[in-house]
């Protein structure tokens, strides 16, 4: 007589594909919980690489580089190229006639300078963006950090009660305007108690914030809070895509809405930020305004415990 093989029965394989199906529901979002601490681990550490460069910057230069030349003739981005294992690109480079007409060959869309602004640069790049592989026309790369223009707006002046105290860094305007970049001895209120940079997220569709070979995707400021519910105000229309739900509020600036952009992540509760002294942190999006915009102020003479 032939032995019987005795195989599963249907709802034997049932129950055990409804186990599996169970363990995988529970141990997914442990396993999507581990992968963004560890993008997040990255981000973090990609900060601490910029001020390390910023810092050797500062030793070569004595002064933190200037954070934008005008609209389009590069900024600190470009500065720290050597200081981030990168000085290949930063030779490449043109920084001559920044302001010069008509070739202007130093702006970061001239054809001259793609072989350095369609690099992707790892070392600028958060991980946990949604989508941190974006390009603009002419293969142009984004990336996701930003310096610190103050605790008000882009130009530095007084807004809606909130009086300007210093910011680590500024725009050059034009050819008359050679204003060396800030000694960290005018950081006043101290290199633990001012923001040198932090995060921003690249901007989906034709949306410019992250885009920091420019002026507007290369800064941010202190009025609005880490991922603020206020819109950021770009200079244009066209330079912000509010249409995209993944893309941070946005408006295109007015006189009474000037031009603004806060610090943005996509990571749960918060961004990273380093100070001036190198040091690098998680900030809660609740932290309060008064205390975000002091850290974001350099010469306010205010006190902040960092938290």
């Amino acid at each position: 007589m032939s032995a019987r093989t005795r195989g599963f029965t249907l709802v034997e394989l049932l129950v055990v594909i409804a186990i599996i199906g169970v363990l995988v529901a529970l141990l997914l979002p442990a396993v999507q919980s581990a992968r963004e601490a560890a993008r997040r681990s990255q981000c973090l550490n990609n900060l601490k690489q910029v001020g390390l460069a910023m810092h050797n910057y500062v030793d070569s230069y004595q002064r933190l580089p200037v954070g934008a030349y005008g609209c389009c003739w590069g900024t600190w981005q470009v500065s720290i190229l050597p200081y981030l294992e990168q000085g290949n690109l930063g030779n490449l480079y043109h920084h001559e006639n920044k302001f010069g007409v008509p070739t202007d060959n130093a702006r970061y869309s001239h054809a001259i300078n793609f072989p350095v602004t369609t690099v992707r640069l790892k070392a600028l790049t958060c991980p946990s963006d949604t989508s941190p592989q974006r390009y603009a026309n002419s293969a142009i790369t984004y990336h996701n950090y930003v310096v610190n223009f103050g605790n008000t707006i882009y130009d530095q002046s007084n807004f809606s009660g909130v009086t300007f105290l210093g910011a680590p860094f500024f725009e050059v305007t034009g050819v008359a305007d050679n204003r060396p970049g800030i000694r960290f001895a005018e950081i006043t209120d101290g290199l633990s108690n001012t923001l040198m940079n932090a995060e921003t997220v690249q901007g989906q569709a034709g949306d410019l914030r992250g885009f920091s070979w420019w002026r507007g995707g290369a800064v941010f400021q202190g009025y609005q809070g880490p991922n603020s519910s206020i819109p950021d105000c770009l200079y244009a229309g066209g330079q912000c895509d509010p249409t995209k739900a993944i893309n941070p509020p946005c408006i295109v600036a007015t006189a009474t809405s000037p031009t603004m952009m806060a610090s943005r992540s996509r990571h749960t509760g918060g961004v990273h930020a380093a100070n001036c002294d190198g040091s690098s942190r998680f900030i809660s999006n609740n932290i309060a305004i008064g205390v975000w915009r002091a850290l974001c102020s350099s010469a306010g003479g205010d006190i902040t415990d960092g938290s």
